[in-house]
């Protein structure tokens, strides 16, 4: 089955420089009956906001010593958006959602209104080039490249101010880069893993089942999902949107009540703990380097009075 997947755009704003920039140039823990996982606590989101709000600020800084502007954007510019990558189990969500058109539009939205992407847009072509070598680092720079688990070669430039950020940061930029890409390459490898599982195959029949009892004759959930988020040119109409609703809130009951949901939760964590068992090392170093850089990042961005971080409201709320 295909992933069944709708992302939360936790740097939905700020990957859009990236991705300006790139085409120029162009958690559950894990089982603790496992006696290989890896135990240590995961950074909460306080935490990851932290590290964001002190990579946006030295990046910002980075930039403009070379001549060029960056603006503080949302880490979570819709919070409401989820991820789920197997079948919508949130009867609440389908019911307010459907598959996600509407946050669809919202993306669109924000991606339009990005300050940096229009910023970065109206450069001359010469600019944007030297606004390329500034970001990413010149071709002529030194060149780091890993093997991902599912064996993809990722390569990046040792230079630029990405580079010297996440140096600054995280300390040694090959070690940081080789655990950043392996174990970000470990969530689409372990969904993989669950949607080719017996066991997913055999709740995703229980589930199409009753789908067809309502009406509705879908072989698995991304099948279903498809029928409203593949036909990007269809209109959306409130008609339509109801349908969608109808659909999603019957996906999300038909999982809970045949199982489906409980089986990916188990299998998700089965897989999440043997694929961080196998990359344990690389799953410590990460979270080893995060923790040591929460003190850089600490003293780099001040508090006020009442000890929040005056990008807090920056990064973690958004205009509805």
């Amino acid at each position: 089955m295909r992933r069944h997947r709708f992302h939360r755009q936790t740097s939905l704003v700020v990957m859009t420089v990236a991705a300006a920039l790139a085409a120029v140039s162009c958690g559950t823990p894990s089982s603790p009956d496992d006696p290989g996982a890896t135990t240590a606590r995961p950074l909460t989101e306080p935490e990851r906001d932290l590290l964001y709000d002190a990579e946006q600020q030295l990046t910002r800084s980075c930039m403009a010593a070379r001549g060029f502007r960056m603006w503080a954007v949302p880490r979570r510019p819709l919070p409401e958006d989820r991820d789920f990558p197997y079948v919508i189990d949130d009867v609440r969500w389908a019911a307010r959602h459907g598959y996600g058109s509407d946050l669809q539009a919202r993306r669109e939205q924000v991606r339009a209104a990005d300050p940096n992407q229009r910023y970065f847009a109206g450069l001359s072509a010469a600019d944007r080039q030297r606004a390329v070598a500034a970001y990413n680092g010149a071709q002529s720079a030194d060149r780091l490249e890993v093997r991902d688990p599912n064996g993809m070669t990722v390569g990046r430039m040792a230079d630029g101010c990405t580079a010297e950020v996440q140096e600054r940061l995280y300390g040694d930029l090959a070690t940081w880069f080789r655990v950043d890409v392996v174990t970000g390459a470990l969530p689409a490898l372990r969904q993989q893993q669950v949607a080719a599982d017996g066991e997913f195959k055999a709740a995703v029949k229980k589930w199409s089942a009753c789908m067809r009892e309502r009406g509705l004759n879908y072989a698995d959930p991304y099948q279903a999902r498809a029928a409203f988020k593949d036909n990007a040119a269809a209109t959306r109409t409130a008609g339509r949107q109801r349908q969608e609703v109808r659909t999603a809130v019957a996906e999300a009951e038909c999982a809970r009540d045949t199982g489906l949901t409980t089986t990916v939760r188990r299998l998700d964590r089965r897989y999440e703990a043997r694929l961080r068992d196998q990359y344990r090392d690389e799953v410590r170093s990460k979270l080893r380097l995060e923790r040591a850089a929460l003190p850089r990042a600490r003293a780099l961005l001040p508090t006020d009075q009442s000890g929040n971080r005056p990008e807090d409201a920056t990064t973690t709320t958004t205009k509805e």
